[in-house]
């Protein structure tokens, strides 16, 4: 992936291997882990690419120095890895409701963005 830190690209990569990780013990304690569905497993590997959106936006979210655009990309830049842990662990439920799922992720992901502008403002 040109222009991203080869460094960055293997943390995020590591990280999203981790979260997946940690989305399948959460659940498997739950639910039971011979209960998951195969669906879940393997929407798991969607958080490998979903942590590419971090790996480009965060960078530029570090240079902005307008808070709102900041804290805009912050927001975007969770979005991605944010709704597939939660979407996914959520479709387990069974309540689920996709409204309040995606509520949930953008609530969370403008939260994010926000606490991560003002932490993370530009030198």
């Amino acid at each position: 992936m040109p222009g991203v830190n080869p460094l960055l690209l293997r943390s995020m990569i590591v990280t999203g291997l981790l979260i997946a990780a940690l989305n399948v013990v959460f659940a498997g304690v739950e639910y039971g882990f011979g209960t998951l569905p195969a669906w879940f497993w393997l929407s798991q590997l969607l958080l490998i690419p979903a942590m590419l959106v971090p790996a480009r936006v965060f960078p530029e979210a570090a240079a902005t120095p307008a808070y709102a655009r900041r804290a805009g990309l912050y927001a975007l830049g969770w979005s991605a890895p944010y709704a597939v842990y939660k979407f996914t662990g959520d479709a387990l439920r069974p309540g689920f409701s996709a409204d309040a799922s995606l509520f949930g992720v953008v609530f969370t992901c403008l939260l994010f963005g926000l606490i991560f502008a003002a932490i993370r403002r530009p030198q």
